[in-house]
């Protein structure tokens, strides 16, 4: 009997999930916040955000989800320091001019993964360079994630693999993305 209704409230999880095969949830860029670390040589963390960015997860047919993201460089910004942010949109960073978007193309995941955490592997490009990253989804503090409380996703990347290998003597060759996101509805029945 409990195995029934396990399976019944799968089937009904997975029949939602297929109704939204196709219609994005969207990210709600009011509330989500993207943003980076990267740290001296001296130990001192610089923080950016990109105020401007896009976000949305796709319900594929068969109930797995993939994630994008786009994020804008020519609004990347160090607060409270102009000088690195004119560095951060500069050639020798994000190159703004040149590479106005970072972007984030997940391999499709198991939906689950929102309630417990766990990597989420994908595509990331930067200045145009595509590698194989990951995003660790940490595990939510709210029963409802995306929605009652941030889904928190951290990844570090190596910047002088995507072509912004200058001031090593300065600034770590480690960023860090932190990626706080809320979501903009909750799926329906």
């Amino acid at each position: 009997m409990a195995a029934a209704r396990g399976g019944l409230l799968l089937s009904l999880v997975l029949l939602a999930s297929s109704a939204f095969a196709g219609e994005p949830l969207q990210f709600d860029t009011a509330h989500s916040r993207f943003g980076f670390e990267i740290r001296t040589r001296f130990g001192q963390t610089i923080e950016g955000v990109f105020p401007r960015f896009e976000g949305w997860i796709t319900v594929l047919p068969d109930g797995s989800h993939q994630v994008r993201l786009r994020m804008f460089t020519q609004y990347v910004e160090i607060p409270g320091k102009p000088r690195y942010t004119g560095w951060m949109r500069g050639e020798d960073f994000f190159d703004a001019v040149h590479h106005p978007l970072v972007e984030f193309e997940s391999d499709p995941y198991r939906p689950e993964i929102a309630e417990h955490g766990g990597k989420i592997d994908g595509r990331l490009s930067i200045r145009g360079i595509s590698r194989r990253e990951t995003l660790h989804l940490l595990k939510p503090e709210c029963a409802r994630p995306g929605y009652d409380c941030d889904l928190i996703s951290r990844g570090t990347v190596q910047r002088g693999r995507y072509g912004m290998d200058s001031w090593q003597m300065a600034v770590s060759d480690r960023v860090t993305f932190v990626l706080r996101t809320r979501l903009t509805r909750a799926p329906g029945p």
